[in-house]
């Protein structure tokens, strides 16, 4: 399932980290502080764990899910809209990173990191609109940092990409909006033409636009959210695989198993057994009672 918000800055209201029943996906990008503990998360297609003190960022986009927790872990987490991310034209590699669906991890943290993290969330959950406004200043300075000081990729290491101009806002805002359009209307029948209309932009310039900024191509970023959407209806569902294609956006199963094998170098059935496989194996570690999805 897609979530979109309303794309401000804001702060999780939880501290405390708690499994996920399923995958999902969200239109922003998520930073994490863990403060206390450890926790695992299913992250396209991979298990990657976090100890305390350690921070994280990702396009929500890429499905993922909390599958493991220590007790008490806690953790400070924050979305930033997708126009700010992609005004910061400084971010260079990171940013490429992001939009190729890597969970990065900031290299160096701060002894006082904890306290400005908790300070921030604080904050923003106040509702002071002025203080929203120093958090918005601040924490897009601790990316700029994040770029800077060095991070690394818990999946594999990105690639550079050309940035926009941090002062080109006009662009940014089409990217941005093609960029929801493409994760709002995925699952329907669209193409370049209809990301380009929505942004009242020629098809070439959106497509150049688009992969200038993003990395990609607008019809590599359909199949990319399409086949983002299956994974979550395979894991989550019992949806025949023929449902699971449609209800994805893709107009038919050949095409849909050619394009999942392509990216996960699998076959939809044996992904979905694997996942289910890995599943119950944490939910009888964790003393659960182990179902299947309804």
């Amino acid at each position: 399932m897609v979530i979109f918000d309303d794309h401000r800055f804001c702060a999780g209201m939880a501290l405390d980290v708690q499994r996920m029943p399923g995958p999902h996906m969200h239109s922003q990008i998520e930073l994490n502080f863990l403060l206390e503990g450890r926790m695992t998360y299913w992250f396209d297609g991979r298990e990657l764990t976090l100890d305390a003190g350690r921070l994280c960022l990702f396009w929500g986009m890429i499905p993922h899910q909390v599958i493991d927790v220590d007790p008490g872990t806690r953790f400070a987490c924050f979305y930033v809209p997708m126009s700010v991310f992609l005004g910061l034209a400084n971010l260079g590699e990171l940013r490429d990173a992001v939009f190729r669906g890597a969970m990065v991890e900031a290299r160096e943290i701060r002894s006082y990191d904890r306290d400005i993290f908790l300070r921030w969330r604080e904050e923003l959950l106040s509702g002071d609109e002025g203080l929203a406004e120093i958090v918005r200043n601040e924490l897009t300075a601790r990316l700029l940092r994040i770029s800077r000081d060095g991070w690394r990729d818990l999946r594999e290491e990105g690639s550079a990409i050309a940035s926009l101009s941090a002062t080109d806002t006009e662009r940014a805002r089409h990217v941005e909006g093609m960029l929801r359009f493409i994760t709002e209307h995925a699952v329907e029948d669209i193409g370049v033409a209809d990301v380009a209309r929505d942004r009242g932009l020629h098809p070439n310039y959106a497509m150049t636009l688009f992969k200038k900024a993003v990395g990609h191509t607008i019809n590599q970023a359909i199949s990319r959210n399409r086949l983002d959407t299956a994974q979550s209806l395979l894991i989550s569902t019992n949806l025949p695989i023929v449902d699971v294609a449609f209800e994805s956006g893709f107009g038919s199963v050949s095409r849909f198993y050619e394009a999942f094998a392509q990216r996960f170098s699998d076959k939809p059935t044996a992904f979905r057994k694997r996942m289910r496989e890995k599943a119950r194996s944490h939910a009888l570690a964790a003393g659960w009672n182990v179902s299947t999805p309804g």
